[in-house]
């Protein structure tokens, strides 16, 4: 089970070896699940896992299908593939939110895994604030001026909106940095 304080990431790798060394390289930054094919994936993931790192090759079922599973129960994670497959344009309409093709290092998986748990928040901190904001812009309509100066609930309101506006901008400072410097790497070991 996940301590509250760190993402839960599963692992779906056939090669057990593999899945092992991955669940090593991420435990000290998170709760690691592992699952050695399909069947033991769908199994192991619930709504408390974060990130699933998803081999897309697997007997039984496939990473392709476990990914639509996932997909179809709604379950709210981010997914990378983490693949010998190489990529192809069948790629367009799967929903994944990254592709590693094998073989990764342990920074190119917890670059992978910082990226995806970073977007997360920047997920959570958006729906935060558009209710927010929804919910004052029926107030500035429904209520007078006064009304809205005299509120403590709507204080409270407008203080929650700029503290989210500063870590929304934050999160997507970071987003930036970390996605400039990715394409840096990239072009350089081109």
């Amino acid at each position: 089970m996940a301590r509250s304080d760190e993402p839960a990431v599963l692992i779906v790798e056939d090669e057990p070896d593999l899945a092992d060394l991955y669940a090593a390289w991420l435990e000290e930054e998170c709760t690691v699940r592992t699952a050695y094919n399909g069947s033991q994936a769908l199994d192991a993931i619930d709504r408390h896992v974060d990130v699933v790192l998803l081999d897309r090759r697997m007997p039984g079922l496939s990473g392709d299908t476990v990914l639509d599973t996932i997909r179809e129960r709604d379950l709210d994670c981010r997914v990378a593939m983490v693949t010998a497959v190489e990529p192809d344009f069948d790629i367009v309409e799967m929903g994944f939110d990254d592709y590693l093709v094998k073989p990764v290092s342990k920074s190119d998986l917890t670059d992978t895994l910082d990226q995806l748990l970073l977007r997360s928040a920047y997920d959570e901190q958006l729906q935060e604030f558009f209710a927010l904001a929804s919910k004052k812009a029926v107030l500035d309509k429904q209520k007078t001026e006064a009304e809205l100066r005299a509120s403590e609930e709507y204080a409270r309101l407008e203080d929650r909106l700029a503290v989210l506006r500063s870590d929304i901008d934050d999160t997507m400072a970071r987003l930036s940095e970390r996605d400039a410097h990715g394409r840096a790497c990239r072009d350089i070991s081109r």
